[in-house]
This record gives C-alpha cells, sequence and structure tokens, in this order.
C-alpha cells in the first residue's frame, strides 16, 4: 500500500510529530510507501510530492513548523479534484492522512463524497474544531502566550500602564481564555461575547485606583458592542477568510482616551504557531499519527481521530466540521471573577 501524507492551512506545532508517526508506523507495521505532499492541498493538485522514509523523520519531533509545508489552497475553488485523483492514479497513492484544521478537512470531507480514500487529523492552535476535546498546538500556543503575560506585566507595573495582549482566535476565544486565565489578566476578550468598552474602561481605572497595571488579553476576533471585527486588510484566502487584526492598537487607543492613563498593545501574532512543541502537544500529534495509521489500514474513509478525555476515538469528518467548537457562556463566566 502507498500513503500520501500532507499538512494544510496554518502551521501548528505538533505538525511534525504527526507526520513521524504516520511514517514509522506505516512502514514498520505494515510495510507501506509513505509519501509526503507539499504545501498542503496544492501538493496533490501539482503532483509535488516527496518520498518519506524512517531517515526524514527521524529528528523531526521536537522541530515546530512542517517538513511538508503548507498552504491554504483550496482545490474546490479552482475545480482542481481531477488533477489530484490524476495524482494519486499517477504516483499509485491508495489513500492520503491529511492533517489540517477547519477548512483543510472541509476540503477532505468533499474529496470522501467524490470517492477518494482520506482519513483526517485535527489540528489547530485555536481548538475550535468540533467533535475533539483538544487539537495539539493549542497547548503550546496558550503555554506561548501566557509567558508573554507574565513578561509584559513586570513592564506595565515598572511604568505604571495599561497593556493590551491581543491573541489569536478569530470566531473562538480559546486562547484568550486559557492564556488570560493562566496569566492573571484582568479583563479578558472573545469572539463569543461583543464587549463594553465602558466596561473595560471601569475595570482598568478600578486597577489602577488599587495601585496595580491592569492586563487585557483580547482574542483579535473580539468586537466591540454595536461594532464590527477590526481587519488587518480586505484580502481574502482561497477559504473566503479576510485577515484580522488591529482590534488591541484599537482597543489601547481607547482605553489611553477615556482614562488619561498610558496603555500600550502587544500583537504576539505567529509567535503563539512557532517554535518547539510542548510536550503534551507531542504527545497528542504522536497518537492522533498512530490512530490514524490504524484508520487506513482497516479503510474507514472520511473519518477523523479525536481525543475523547484521554482516549483516542473516531469521528465523521462531516461531524467534525459541520460547526465550530466556541467558548461557552459558562466558561466565559467562571473567568468573569477575576475582571477588575
Amino acid at each position: 500500500m502507498r500513503v500520501g501524507v500532507l499538512t494544510g492551512g496554518g502551521d501548528c506545532p505538533g505538525l511534525n510529530a504527526v507526520i513521524r508517526a504516520v511514517v514509522r508506523k506505516g512502514i514498520e507495521k505494515h510495510g507501506w510507501d509513505v509519501v509526503g505532499f507539499r504545501n498542503g492541498w496544492a501538493g496533490p493538485v501539482t503532483g509535488d510530492s516527496r518520498p518519506l522514509g524512517l531517515n526524514d523523520v527521524e529528528d523531526i519531533l521536537a522541530r515546530g513548523g512542517t517538513i511538508l509545508g503548507s498552504s491554504r489552497t483550496n482545490p474546490y475553488k479552482d475545480d482542481s479534484v481531477d488533477k489530484i485523483r490524476a495524482t494519486l492514479s499517477e504516483q499509485g497513492v491508495d489513500a492520503l492522512v491529511a492533517i489540517g484544521g477547519e477548512d483543510t478537512l472541509g476540503v477532505a470531507k468533499r474529496l470522501v463524497d467524490d470517492g477518494i480514500n482520506v482519513v483526517g487529523v485535527p489540528k489547530t492552535i485555536d481548538n475550535d474544531l468540533d467533535a475533539t476535546d483538544y487539537t495539539f498546538g493549542f497547548d503550546t500556543a496558550v503555554h506561548i502566550a501566557t509567558e508573554a503575560i507574565d513578561r509584559l506585566r513586570t513592564t506595565a507595573e515598572s511604568h505604571h500602564r495599561a497593556l493590551v495582549v491581543e491573541v489569536m482566535g478569530r470566531h473562538a476565544g480559546w486562547i484568550a481564555l486559557h492564556s488570560g486565565l493562566a496569566g492573571g489578566a484582568n479583563v479578558i476578550l472573545v469572539p463569543e461575547r461583543p464587549f463594553s468598552v465602558d466596561k473595560v474602561v471601569e475595570w482598568v481605572l478600578r486597577r489602577f485606583e488599587a495601585e496595580y497595571a491592569p492586563i487585557i488579553v483580547v482574542a483579535e476576533g473580539a468586537v466591540p458592542e454595536g461594532g464590527k471585527e477590526v481587519l488587518h486588510s480586505g484580502e481574502r484566502d482561497a477559504f473566503g477568510h479576510v485577515r484580522l487584526g488591529g482590534v488591541g492598537q484599537w482597543l489601547a487607543e481607547e482605553i489611553a482616551d477615556r482614562t488619561g492613563k498610558e496603555s500600550r498593545a502587544v500583537v504576539l501574532g505567529h509567535t503563539q504557531r512557532g517554535g518547539t512543541p510542548t510536550a503534551y502537544d507531542r504527545v497528542l500529534a504522536t497518537r492522533f499519527g498512530l490512530h490514524a495509521v490504524d484508520a487506513v489500514a482497516e479503510g474507514d474513509w472520511g473519518t477523523m481521530v479525536a481525543l475523547r478525555g484521554t482516549d483516542i476515538v473516531r469521528v465523521k469528518l462531516s461531524e467534525a466540521t459541520a460547526k465550530l467548537k466556541t467558548v461557552p457562556l459558562d466558561r466565559y463566566q467562571e473567568a468573569e471573577v477575576f475582571f477588575g
């Protein structure tokens, strides 16, 4: 059997751990040939691939990013599905392991419907894929954001400033919620709940009155009441997503204008998704890869491996991509106890 593997969408700590697990178990247990397609779905569309042997994955467990490269290519936007079929036929590839988030796995689901053998592995630092408790990359992103908040607190206290920390999270505020709680933020703002600038200012002033410097953590997709998302640009990717960014700077300026206090914004951006994965993400990614191989061996196409409790299970791709997993109100209300 010849199996292809690809990584699509944004890069994420732990991708290489999945690749390593697929290659090691695929070759050593099943005797498969494993092929890596470069740059997400662009690889099968163009035929850009490389063989993956044991030596190719020997030292990649701790490496961030992906040795295969990634992209936000959508083969259904350009009617390239027949090109994928041709590539798989020409290269003798019997099945694909697609590692990605909502968009990548949405394509995987459609390809299965069109008769192509695909098994999915969930990946996103946003932790917003439904049907799995956690995705690898999330723990690393939260760890990085929390460390940044810890470091920023000392400089905020030294200069008596309000600091607004913008983290990733387009439609789901899991990174903001977890890093904000772990970092002891005084305000946490998430996309799921429009925020009142007046209330934020009230919390900030309360913090200054207690002679402490306030820390506000805001997800990039958070919006003020009656407002809309702050866009970095009007460009859209192949899946129709606009590029967000700027709510942190906007909010810092609002706080400074309304309080008369110095306020600064820090955008963590892609530092959250780069570098070495945490031990938790390495283990979770490895387990996902191992169980994806089992699904391929059993011909269980159209499924995605998922974490439920401490067990790795399989769910239908249609279930995993039907809706986003967002922060529920009760989880956000737990954090509100610490606001101000």
